[in-house]
């Protein structure tokens, strides 16, 4: 079993650590094997700690209860997050070197569940760009085409679990940063509700834009982690953040795993970018599309062609939300030379901007926010391309033009972000592939607090399209 541990599914391992037929160490040792042997050509993990790896592993096996929803399992932590005693660069040339004393919450959070890190996972500057390329380390290749990107800014934990490094990751999610690779690499990503992670809630960053949420090569797999991720103390939710009812402390998984139910979707391919870029949607998207479209139709599923009205305020407010978060990096006079160029734009208009312009964006966002919801509210989902174009080459992005970069982004993923503005959950799934292997997906985007459906829908495409057995050439 030694050499095929990566090919079963993540839940499929927990039973067997379960079992006690696998160890959290073989299972960590099996996995920095992989990690040795693929991430040179790959470069999903900017910091690799198999000492500290092997260490959590025989704790876990000897000091955490089997209950705990993650026993054993490995992940890598996102080079955005701080564990105390790892490096934790950011993605950038402004924190080399720097090491926390401390752990963010959603680490604690993945270690009380029982988790193994394995490392830290590559992500962009900040977490800004929708691709992970950086000037810190080499870009992360896209595991089905190395001369593609893997998307971002989760770019690192989608790599690794696309080829079999993870079996499964956490990333986060400000403007479709575990979508997009989830879309990239050929993986399922979950974005959660607003409020959902207590510790990756959303609440606390400007806008509400940034949750926490689980990248993994099933929807099973996915509920899995992010059951995990969800805080539990006794089996019940922490809810420090949480927007369940205090007496619902139901997993997810079961909802995975049974995927029952008969639901009333939309179907859509405008977004809230289309009033100010010219969004084309590639042929290949638009036929993952149709193809989920046709599926969902087949199991009884009512569907209905719907589209957003135009908001001609969208754009600018996001904008100038992007640049406003951006302007609080800590970089401060010749310091911001060590920033890329797109982050030292983003950076310098940020700063720039009055009150009265921030308070107006954030205004507007909310009133999209509740506009968006307002049009879907007929819907249990909605179904939309996951990005409109397939994985972009290495290099394709303009890393000198901030403006430029950021309208290449919007064109290549215009169906993310208005996700986050309205605080509702999504889900991207990996129906099909380009005539030359590319994976390109689909999302479903649900009502508040819906990802007990939108986790069933996805079991239940998943059982037909079978994405589960696809591997691409590296792994």
């Amino acid at each position: 079993m030694a050499d095929d541990i990566h090919d079963l599914t993540a839940l499929d391992q927990w039973t067997l650590l379960q079992r006690g037929d696998l160890t959290p160490i073989q299972l960590a040792d099996h996995y920095l094997g992989r990690i040795e042997s693929l991430n040179p050509k790959i470069g999903a993990f900017v910091t690799v700690t198999p000492d500290a790896a092997r260490e959590r592993a025989a704790y876990v096996e000897a000091s955490v209860p089997r209950t705990a929803q993650l026993w054993g399992l490995p992940i890598g932590d996102k080079d955005l997050w701080r564990r105390a005693g790892v490096p934790a660069g950011f993605g950038s040339r402004l924190l080399t070197g720097y090491v926390p004393d401390e752990s963010d919450e959603i680490v604690l959070d993945l270690d009380a569940a029982g988790a193994v890190s394995l490392g830290k996972t590559g992500a962009p500057e900040f977490g800004l760009p929708s691709y992970t390329e950086t000037l810190v380390a080499p870009p992360v290749r896209n595991p089905w085409d190395l001369e593609r990107g893997a998307g971002g800014s989760s770019g690192g934990a989608a790599a690794a679990v696309a080829s079999g490094m993870l079996p499964f990751a956490p990333g986060s999610d400000g403007g479709g940063s575990v979508r997009i690779p989830a879309a990239a690499c050929g993986l399922v990503g979950l974005k959660p509700s607003r409020g959902r992670v207590p510790s990756g809630s959303g609440l606390e960053s400007l806008g509400g834009l940034v949750v926490d949420g689980p990248l993994a090569r099933t929807v099973e797999d996915a509920a899995l982690l992010f059951d995990g991720m969800i805080a539990r103390r006794d089996g019940r939710v922490d809810h420090r953040f949480a927007v369940r009812a205090p007496e619902d402390d139901t997993a997810f998984l079961g909802y995975a795993v049974r995927g029952e139910g008969r639901f009333q979707l939309g179907a859509m391919t405008t977004s809230a970018w289309d009033d100010d870029y010219e969004i084309t949607i590639d042929q290949d998207a638009l036929a993952a599309l149709d193809l989920a479209i046709a599926e969902f139709a087949s199991f009884g599923h009512g569907i209905e062609e719907t589209s957003l009205k135009p908001d001609p305020t969208y754009a600018p407010a996001f904008t100038s939300i992007w640049k406003a978060g951006a302007a609080r990096i800590p970089a401060e006079g010749d310091a911001l030379q060590l920033l890329e160029p797109l982050t030292r734009w983003l950076v310098e208009q940020g700063r720039a901007m009055d009150a009265r312009e921030l308070s107006g964006a954030l205004a507007a966002l909310t009133a999209f926010e509740r506009s968006l919801i307002r049009q879907l509210s007929t819907f249990d989902a909605v179904l939309t391309p996951a990005t409109a174009l397939s994985a972009r080459p290495i290099g394709w992005y303009d890393q000198m033009d901030g403006e430029r970069n950021f309208a290449q982004q919007v064109q290549y993923t215009p169906f993310t972000s208005m996700v986050n503005v309205s605080g509702l959950p999504a889900i991207v799934l990996p129906v099909s592939q380009t005539s030359d292997g590319q994976p390109m997906g689909v999302q479903l985007i649900g009502r508040p607090g819906g990802e007990a459906v939108l986790l069933a829908l996805g079991a239940q495409l998943q059982r037909r399209v079978r994405w589960q057995d696809r591997r691409p050439p590296i792994w």
